[in-house]
């Protein structure tokens, strides 16, 4: 069971998680977000012990034990036009490696567009969708999983998939996670609106795919090149020989 008390307590923000809803199961936490009126707070976390149709990108279903990890959305509504959708996703995944390094000390790297790794493997995964009011994006919503306590992975995965439990070899308290994470949060949201290359220099530095030959596959389409960087906004950049190209999507696996 979340303890909310013992999370609270540890809570350090000024409006990330202020207002926090706990639900034992939701289809997805964003889906609710997006389209609940009722929680209309900006900044307001729902936290569900279990999603029975949660999702990663491309509607992959999102696979978590009940009860065991985090997986939670945070709704932005306030000054979106001051922020870039990709540098809060890529911020988003600084905060959760900031998180897991402050508290576990594991080593953390990146991986393009929004997977978080520990050992190669991944730990944690985000998924921003939004909603908008003619051409004016009205609601962001960011999704959050993170592995936590689940002690084992059965199936096939395209990346092996892990948890702080098992990197860290013992079982993690999640109220202090969650907090840290928050609290992370919120501070890379004012760094991204006022310092938005940093969110950038700070991801680059955790990718360790920058610089390497890499496959990226989006539908049926495959291209194969050197992930020369990101831009300023996020975007991969994959050269082919003389040329340069900047791809949007796609999932991203060294050749």
């Amino acid at each position: 069971m979340f303890n909310i008390e013992e999370f609270d307590i540890k809570l350090d923000t000024e409006f990330i998680g202020r207002n926090f809803i706990y639900s034992d199961e939701v289809d997805s936490t964003n889906t609710v977000l997006l389209n609940n009126k009722e929680f209309g707070q900006n900044g307001t976390v729902l936290l569900a012990e279990f999603q029975s149709k949660g999702k990663g990108r491309k509607e992959r279903v999102w696979i978590s034990n009940a009860g065991q990890n985090l997986t939670f959305s945070v709704l932005l509504k306030n000054d979106l036009k001051d922020y870039k959708l990709n540098i809060i996703n890529l911020g988003s995944s600084l905060a959760i490696a900031q998180s897991i390094e402050n508290l576990f000390q594991l080593h953390v790297e990146l991986k393009w567009p929004n997977d978080v790794l520990v050992n190669k493997k991944k730990i944690a995964g985000i998924l921003i969708e939004s909603s908008s009011k003619g051409s004016k994006i009205s609601k962001v919503v960011i999704g959050i999983g993170i592995n936590v306590n689940q002690p084992n992975f059965p199936g096939k995965f395209d990346i092996q998939p892990t948890s702080v439990r098992r990197e860290f070899h013992e079982i993690v308290n999640r109220e202090k996670l969650l907090s840290e994470m928050l609290n992370n949060f919120e501070d890379m949201l004012i760094i991204a609106k006022s310092d938005p290359g940093k969110i950038i220099n700070d991801w680059r530095n955790r990718c360790k795919m920058i610089g390497e030959k890499i496959k990226i596959v989006e539908g049926d389409k495959t291209k194969v090149g050197i992930f020369d960087d990101i831009d300023d906004d996020g975007i991969l950049m994959l050269k082919q020989g003389d040329k340069t190209e900047k791809i949007h999507f796609g999932d991203v696996s060294l050749r």
